[in-house]
């Protein structure tokens, strides 16, 4: 079993992220498996799950004549128009069922506000709401942060970046996760995760406690 110290974060393995959603990530589905195991091997896990309201200034359908993936200027910058996903209560925002993590101790559900996209677990996209989740960790003692899920180079990437702007170290596991690669975004993502100084890690490594 992983330190005290340590934290396994999953991140939006829901539905509208996995193959046939609305928000599909390839092969997303392939990762449940890889994370079940990890979570063997950590007393302290947390989830995040993509929550909206059906109103959410992020869906293209909210914007008359505009078509997803289109961007357009909000007051907290430039913002990826999506197609409407992980609407509260619907079937898509569910976590997988295949999840087999009874022992995770929290939920952090992000992009609730109506107003302001979020990725990252911390920090809504305007950079200052926070969800919470960094004091959390600190007063349950946490020093390292695994993160994996879906996409590496979305909401796995803010995240692991954020909880090294926190003060945490961070690993993100490369297997245990899968991206969108939209434009080079994959690559961009982790030369930014390695100047932040995230460890790049594989499950395998992470369960033998190489990293």
């Amino acid at each position: 079993m992983r330190s005290a110290d340590d934290v396994l974060l999953l991140v939006d393995l829901q539905y509208d992220f996995m193959p046939g959603g609305a928000l599909a990530v390839a092969h997303g589905d392939e990762v449940v498996p890889v994370v079940n195991l990890l979570a063997k091997g950590f007393g302290h896990v947390v989830l995040t799950q993509d929550w909206h309201p059906a109103q959410h200034v992020s869906f293209a359908a909210n914007h008359a004549g505009r078509q997803p993936f289109e961007t357009i200027a909000l007051p907290y910058g430039e913002q990826v128009l999506w197609p409407t996903h992980c609407v509260q209560g619907t079937e898509g925002a569910t976590l997988h069922r295949g999840l087999d993590v009874p022992h995770a101790r929290a939920i952090i559900r992000k992009g609730h506000h109506t107003d302001v996209d979020s990725y990252s677990a911390f920090l809504e996209a305007d950079r200052t709401t926070p969800t919470g989740l960094a004091g959390y960790l600190r007063d349950t003692g946490v020093k390292r942060v695994y993160c994996c899920g879906l996409a590496t180079d979305y909401c796995v990437a803010w995240s692991a970046l954020d909880a090294r702007a926190a003060g945490f170290e961070v690993v993100l596991i490369e297997d245990a996760s899968r991206a969108i690669d939209l434009q080079g975004s994959l690559a961009a993502a982790w030369t930014q995760l390695a100047a932040a100084g995230v460890t790049r890690a594989q499950s395998a490594d992470v369960e033998r406690g190489a990293v």
